[in-house]
């Protein structure tokens, strides 16, 4: 047997409130850790809310291996545990509408930032030229130096 069929295996195993009251830690954990994310997004806190995502990352990937293993058990949980179940099924609701929220916010930021890098990046590839006649009764000509653009990274 794998280790992930053993985990999966041990999750199914425990007692009816063991598991709800775990899945509904794992589920508070996942809520706050959006909440804050989505609060520093707003905020402006960039790099605060990227520092973020590691834990985040992990939290969710326990977050659904306890939750499948309660859609495998929720007759067992629903007969055993009945208001554990709903608690967690509110909170299932609750959570669904923080992340599409986060989720707005996030698409939002990426937005915005690729708005104003394209700005830039605009900006800076304009051509410098003198808008004014020389002494030779001449516009003047591009300027060599001026920058041709930037690069952006839009696999981030």
């Amino acid at each position: 047997m794998s280790n992930a069929a053993r985990r999966i295996a041990a999750l199914d195993d425990l007692d009816a409130a063991a598991l709800c009251t775990r899945a509904g830690d794992l589920l508070d954990a996942l809520a706050r850790i959006t909440n804050e994310e989505t609060t520093l997004l707003r905020a402006g806190h960039f790099q605060q809310a990227g520092h973020l995502g590691a834990e985040k990352a992990t939290i969710a990937q326990d977050y659904v291996g306890i939750s499948r293993s309660v859609q495998r058990q929720a007759e067992r949980l629903r007969s055993e545990e009945p208001a554990a179940f709903a608690t967690l099924v509110s909170g299932q609701e609750r959570l669904a509408t923080q992340l599409a929220e986060n989720l707005k916010v996030i698409a939002t930021m990426r937005r915005v930032t690729d708005d104003l890098l394209t700005d830039v990046a605009q900006t800076v590839g304009r051509t410098t030229r003198a808008t004014t006649y020389g002494a030779n009764a001449r516009m003047g000509a591009p300027q060599a130096h001026a920058a041709r653009g930037i690069a952006i990274n839009r696999a981030l």
